[in-house]
């Protein structure tokens, strides 16, 4: 019998996924970008199993699928510094922060089984990420006849190694100020008031992450930064005729409150229609899964193709209504601390309510951008986007009129709250179909990868508090109260727009045009 699920499996992935994840969270906060890790899980997989001579390359596969987890729960902080930048926390309490990861992370397991048939099985999306790493995986199956292959898993590790070396190196040389790693400038443009400006960094972890994300991605991120600086910050900057405030303060301000606005715009309507384009293949992905159910039923599970062996989907509906009732304790709670206990009831069952249904079309959207582009890439940001926008105008309508003004900041810090939970549902989702594309090509059991993506949820939520408060005592966030006395608080860019549209919308201020402009570009 093959070896796939093994507790030596599972213990190196939660190794692996402890020093990605806290890894990710770092660099995601000062990019603004995460990176998938099963392809460098992979490598430093194959390199350890290497020694045991019964190791197989589905047990790899458990590992990378575990260490994975890691790419994905770091997205959380696209979210989470929210309530520190609207004041409302001032660190990540432990427990708080794991329920938000843990059941949001299960959760998104839970919706892609339903969706593999569709989006997996039955599909021809390229899923580059999951395709890659199958073939990492396969390189490094172990097979000793081919000397070739061994030489090139082993390359392989070197390569990794040395890239940590040559960026260790590079750091130190950094924080020893033998030169600077970034220039930064800001100026004003003719006698009208627009300003822009300039940050070039170089970063050997940022060079990676680009390497990881792809060509594409790294031109549409310089587009964008060309039309915003370019084009759209001299626009508002010069509108406004501010001949008197600094032009790096006046730069900030007017990309803060106008441009990244017009960026939410574009990328939620990217979002809508990819959701619309999905309609049917989810449905059909469903009626597969209730087939294989009937077959189990039927005493004919023995029948099925080991790749088409998922959880049943009973115990997928169970264990999803099972996960709301924390859920709600979890709304319930954060309600009755934050002083709209009166209306408990009312935000426990609406909260519930939109994390059921919003998590299933979040999954969709994310899943089907995993398989076209990989899930480095796919618009997690436009997802939160939509989320943030669709609770806090749920708040304002069912809510709002029955609480006093001095309640805003309260339901702010409710909607991103509730948005936290739905976001890790579409991250995890985002990435579990590529793990299983990767399964599905290495002839793996598609139930055992998605019970060891639960271990790794686990494991990730467990390290993700501890590493933000970490980074929340040592630079702060760009935004957060305190943040201008400290040195060099971290962007965290997508959580800073994400709060900023649970204000507008709740205080009443957001200037709708901007979104608009966005949404027709």
């Amino acid at each position: 019998m093959r070896k796939e699920l093994t507790v030596r499996g599972i213990i190196i992935g939660i190794l692996i996924t402890l020093v990605f994840t806290a890894a990710n969270v770092y660099f995601g906060l000062k990019a603004g970008l995460t990176f998938s890790t099963s392809i460098p899980a992979a490598v430093i997989s194959m390199a350890i199993l290497r020694s045991f001579k019964n190791a197989t390359v589905q047990e790899n596969n458990i590992v990378q699928t575990v260490a994975s987890a890691a790419g994905t729960l770091s997205s959380i902080i696209f979210v989470l510094p929210g309530l520190i930048m609207i004041g409302w926390w001032t660190g990540f309490p432990f427990w708080i922060s794991f329920a938000i990861c843990a059941l949001g992370g299960i959760l998104g397991v839970m919706y892609s089984i339903p969706l593999r048939r569709a989006l997996v099985t039955n599909s021809d999306l390229p899923y580059p990420e999951g395709v890659a790493c199958a073939e990492v995986l396969k390189v490094g199956s172990g097979d000793k006849a081919n000397a070739g292959e061994v030489e090139h898993g082993r390359s392989g590790l070197l390569a990794v190694l040395w890239g940590s070396i040559v960026a260790a190196v590079f750091a130190i040389i950094v924080a020893t100020q033998v030169f600077a790693s970034d220039v930064a400038q800001t100026f004003r443009i003719g006698r009208r008031g627009a300003v822009s400006g300039y940050d070039f960094s170089l970063s050997f972890a940022l060079l990676a992450i680009g390497h990881l994300c792809g060509l594409s991605v790294g031109v549409a991120m310089l587009i964008g930064a060309c039309v915003g600086w370019g084009w759209l910050v001299p626009h508002y900057a010069a509108l406004t005729g501010d001949l008197t405030t600094a032009a790096g303060a006046l730069a900030q301000a007017t990309w803060s409150h106008k441009v990244r606005f017009i960026g939410a715009g574009a990328i939620g309507v990217s979002a809508i229609w990819t959701l619309l384009k999905l309609v049917k293949p989810v449905a059909s992905g469903l009626a597969g899964a209730m087939a294989a159910s009937r077959a189990r039923k039927a005493g004919k599970a023995d029948t099925l193709p080991i790749t088409e062996r998922d959880i049943p989907i009973g115990i997928v509906g169970l264990v999803t209504l099972l996960c709301m009732l924390p859920i709600g304790w979890v709304l319930g709670y954060f309600a009755n601390t934050s002083g709209l206990g009166s209306h408990v009831t009312t935000l426990v069952i609406g909260g519930v309510f939109y994390v059921f249904l919003m998590s299933f079309f979040v999954s969709a959207v994310t899943g089907y951008m995993a398989g076209l582009i990989g899930s480095s890439n796919s618009p997690l940001s436009g997802i939160g986007i939509l989320v943030v926008i669709g609770a806090a105008l749920l708040l304002v309508l069912g809510v709002k009129p029955y609480v006093g003004p001095d309640a805003t900041k309260a339901l702010m810090a409710f909607a991103l709250f509730t948005t936290a939970v739905v976001f890790n549902v579409a991250a995890i989702a985002n990435n579990n179909l590529q793990d299983l594309k990767t399964g599905q090509l290495v002839d793996a059991t598609p139930w055992k990868q998605q019970v060891a993506l639960i271990i790794g949820v686990l494991a990730g939520s467990v390290v993700i508090p501890p590493v933000l408060n970490l980074v929340n005592q040592a630079y702060g966030f760009v935004g957060a109260p305190g943040a201008e006395l400290r040195p060099s608080p971290l962007p965290a860019p997508q959580a800073g727009l994400i709060s900023s549209l649970a204000q507008g919308v709740i205080a009443a201020d957001i200037d709708w045009s901007l979104i608009r402009m966005g949404a027709y570009i």
